[in-house]
């Protein structure tokens, strides 16, 4: 029998607590430190690799160049890979912000993964979808048009969307103007609606199926899956620190532009998937036959200099790309084994001019050895 104040061992009850106390107050430091350690050397993450430009035959100097340009021009930051080695890395590459019509290329890879699971049929209507909007509501026309038209901005629909820009609306079409798939609109309305069906189709949101996907596997730094929502006609809209956010324009349409907001080093090993055909440590993330399919020319977007619209990306004879803003870019070369990804902060004051862009790609693909006539897009 012991009595009720001890414990076996003959020691009293409050000393045996206050040792057991002790050791489990160590175990949880002990823990704490190799959590620690852990989250310090995280392998989930991908491990860039930097080599001299030289090393895969490209000009030092003509990129010292490019960095000084980039000093006056008002770039954020800049980030080219080689055959999957960074080449140059300058400025905030880990910062993230607001990556605008990048956007389109993020659900392209998203879109791809869905119809090879079967989650998607790109043949179904929006009549099929049940799709409508807002007044005006959609007419017979436009319920006639396809998932796959959206995909190539030649939905037909032209109804009022958030998110667009004055550039957009100066070249918008009015309702009814154009049958499904027969005419070229760079359409948000497409975009907005695209980014909800996905949604609907998965049963999650679309920057938690972008983590499970492709930014977990691909072992991004800085993209965490995180989102909110933004009432985009507020006097006072505040971009917030996520990774991601739905910005409504309810008196517009009740689909709302789904924004990105990554780092450069992260856009830049986007790049590099595609740019490995969608096969990342011998997983096939994004089927290849959908990249090929979606970075071939639907559309002529500027016939002078030779620019086409794919499905949710720009494509030219030798690379495809997306722009955000004008200033804002992430290209892929497959003729140069070349990613790279341009930035301007955005999000706070900036001053860079779109002629600006013309020129940093034009010193990148010099550094390359590519001559002057070289079509820029």
């Amino acid at each position: 029998m012991f009595a009720d104040n001890d414990k076996p061992g003959g020691k009293p009850a409050n000393q045996f607590e206050m040792e057991r106390l002790n050791r489990v107050i160590k175990i949880r430091l002990l823990l704490v430190l190799l959590l620690s350690v852990t989250s310090c050397n995280d392998d989930s993450k991908y491990a860039f690799n930097y080599v001299s430009p030289g090393s895969k035959g490209y000009s030092s100097e003509k990129l010292e160049a490019l960095k000084t340009h980039l000093e006056t021009s008002g770039s954020s930051a800049l980030m080219i890979m080689v055959d999957g080695a960074v080449i140059f890395d300058w400025g905030a590459t880990k910062k993230k912000h607001t990556i605008h019509s990048i956007r389109k290329a993020m659900l392209n890879s998203l879109y791809g993964i869905a119809v090879e699971q079967g989650l998607i049929d790109t043949s179904m209507t929006l009549r099929e979808l049940d799709i409508d909007d807002i007044e005006s509501c959609l007419s017979e026309n436009e319920l006639d048009a396809r998932i796959v038209d959206l995909l190539k901005s030649r939905s037909g629909v032209y109804h009022d969307a958030a998110g667009v820009s004055e550039d957009m609306l100066r070249g918008k079409p009015e309702r009814d103007a154009h049958k499904p798939g027969e005419h070229f609109y760079y359409n948000n309305w497409d975009f907005n609606v695209l980014g909800a069906i996905i949604e609907e189709a998965t049963g999650q949101s679309l920057y938690e199926l972008f983590e499970d996907e492709i930014a977990g596997p691909l072992g991004m730094h800085d993209y965490k899956g995180r989102y909110c929502s933004v009432d985009g006609e507020s006097e006072d809209v505040k971009i917030p620190g996520r990774d991601g956010f739905y910005q409504y324009e309810k008196s517009k349409s009740k689909y709302p532009a789904c924004h990105f907001r990554m780092s450069a080093r992260d856009l830049v090993l986007y790049g590099q998937l595609f740019l490995d055909r969608g096969n990342w440590n011998g997983k096939q993330l994004i089927p290849e036959t959908w990249i090929e399919t979606s970075t071939r020319p639907c559309s002529v977007y500027n016939h002078e200099r030779g620019i086409f619209y794919g499905m949710l990306w720009y494509v030219t004879d030798d690379l495809f790309y997306h722009t955000g803003a004008g200033i804002h870019m992430l290209a892929v070369c497959p003729d140069l084994g070349m990613v790279f990804v341009h930035r301007v902060d955005t999000e706070h004051d900036f001053s860079y001019r779109k002629e600006d862009l013309h020129k940093t790609i034009e010193l990148i693909f010099a550094a390359a050895g590519e001559g002057p006539n070289r079509v820029i897009p």
